[in-house]
């Protein structure tokens, strides 16, 4: 079957446009029951939207983006940089134009618990004549960003934080700022390179960027912002990013961001779920509009979902997956893509032999705690997952039942016990629409996806 556009998905197999809940809202994960085959749009990606809105901010003349991810956090972001200025017409559709910031107002931003917005936005209000505040979600006040607030000191920027170093804190924006060398510790995120990044054309001096700590999770994500820089006429370069000879580098010269028309690619990372349900059920998955070439982490599901089983094809069409219904567990450093582990790990719940995910102890600083939160739910549903100091080890069981999988507002946990849930009955996804910040409408788009199977 060919499923309908990721927007308005028509199958409704519950005869009502919402997903099964039980009493207490929990959403009943529904059961594969035949293999999967379709054909899947997924919407834009989360990184390239956010990392574009910003650019278009600050070039110098508007910017229409095409393909862009309209959810929480891209809403979040538009919000932000409205609250600066910016002027953003087709606003919560795929196609907005923005008209770059004015930067000369006192402001409030809600950052939700949107990483790219609290870690993105505060370097441009460093160029705002005016007070910036920033604050969000009770969760997002748990996440670190002593980075992000020396980093603007480092400049010479006033920043109050109530001695937390989180959110809430203010920004004392004079409208300019001289730039040029600031180290910074970001084994906590990449988003603290990025952020830097993509603000740093506009300072005076632009901005030479160093690494100084023992970890660099996700490169990808640096690698997608140069490639976003470079498309906007910005001058980058990097040295040492091995750390062999010297701190990892960055360089951003000084100069204009160019504006124009840039079109977002589809969310490779929140594939992921989908590519795996072909794995769990059995049968072929494509994701159409896979790029050929691309910075997005999510690319990397190619090689290790064929280690785990899959056999995959890439065509005119986009990404094919074909599974068996048999998953093998593995042994994988995923430093270069945490994001993927939520995935990988809800596959390796099922599997049939012990896996074992390393390189990603900066997941304790994501939405929630993600190792812990993933060991404790596979437990919970009778699996065996152990925390370990940069990952987690999860070995087969021949226990897994029904039980709430909890998600702790966060929408790659969400997504987790659905793919389990395809495999074991009665799980109950505690809060499915989390799944908003990156994918509205997720729960919908799955049941249309198992349409074959009703």
């Amino acid at each position: 079957m060919l499923t309908s556009p990721y927007s308005r998905p028509e199958f409704d197999p519950y005869g009502s446009n919402d997903a099964p809940s039980d009493e207490s809202g929990h959403w009943k994960a529904p059961l594969a029951l035949a293999p999967v085959t379709g054909q899947l749009q997924i919407p834009g990606s989360k990184s390239l939207t956010n990392r574009e809105l910003v650019l278009s901010a600050l070039a110098a003349e508007p910017t229409h983006l095409t393909g862009a991810l309209v959810s929480r956090d891209s809403a979040l972001m538009i919000a932000a940089l409205e609250g600066l200025g910016a002027k953003i017409s087709g606003a919560g559709t795929t196609s907005p134009t923005v008209e770059p910031a004015t930067l000369d107002t006192d402001t409030s931003i809600d950052c939700g618990l949107a990483g790219t917005v609290m870690r993105f936005v505060p370097p441009i209000s460093v160029l705002n004549r005016g007070t910036t505040r920033f604050d969000g979600d009770e969760a997002a006040r748990r996440r670190p960003m002593n980075t992000t607030i020396d980093s603007l000191r480092a400049l010479g920027v006033e920043v109050t934080d109530e001695g937390a170093s989180a959110l809430p804190f203010t920004v004392h924006g004079t409208g300019s700022v001289a730039g040029g060398s600031v180290t910074i510790d970001a084994s906590a995120s990449s988003q603290f390179v990025s952020g830097l990044l993509l603000a740093a054309a506009r300072f005076e001096n632009g901005l030479t960027l160093q690494h100084d700590g023992e970890h660099l999770p996700s490169m990808p994500h640096i690698e997608m912002t140069l490639d976003c820089l470079e498309k906007r006429g910005v001058t980058v370069s990097t040295a040492n990013l091995d750390g062999k000879d010297g701190l990892p580098t960055w360089r951003v010269e000084p100069g204009s961001i160019n504006g124009g028309t840039f079109a977002i690619e589809p969310d490779l990372s929140n594939a992921g779920p989908f590519l795996a349900a072909a794995m769990v059920a059995g049968g072929s998955v494509t994701i159409t509009g896979w790029p050929d070439s691309t910075t997005q982490v999510g690319d990397e599901f190619d090689g290790i979902l064929q280690q785990m089983g899959a056999k995959i094809e890439r065509t005119l069409a986009g990404l094919t997956i074909t599974g068996t219904g048999e998953i093998h567990g593995i042994d994988i450093d995923l430093s270069i893509g945490g994001e993927l582990t939520p995935v990988i790990a809800a596959l390796a719940a099922i599997a049939d032999s012990p896996t074992v995910i390393r390189g990603v102890a900066h997941l304790r600083g994501h939405e929630t705690d993600r190792l812990a939160a993933l060991a404790t739910e596979i437990n919970r549903i009778g699996g065996i997952a152990r925390e370990t100091a940069d990952g987690l080890e999860i070995d087969p069981s021949d226990n897994l039942h029904g039980a709430v999988w909890e998600t702790y507002e966060d929408h790659r946990m969400a997504t987790a016990g659905a793919i389990i849930g395809l495999r074991v009955p009665g799980i109950q996804v505690e809060d499915i629409k989390t799944t908003s910040k990156t994918m509205p409408d997720f729960d919908k788009l799955w049941l249309n996806m198992l349409e074959g199977n009703a």
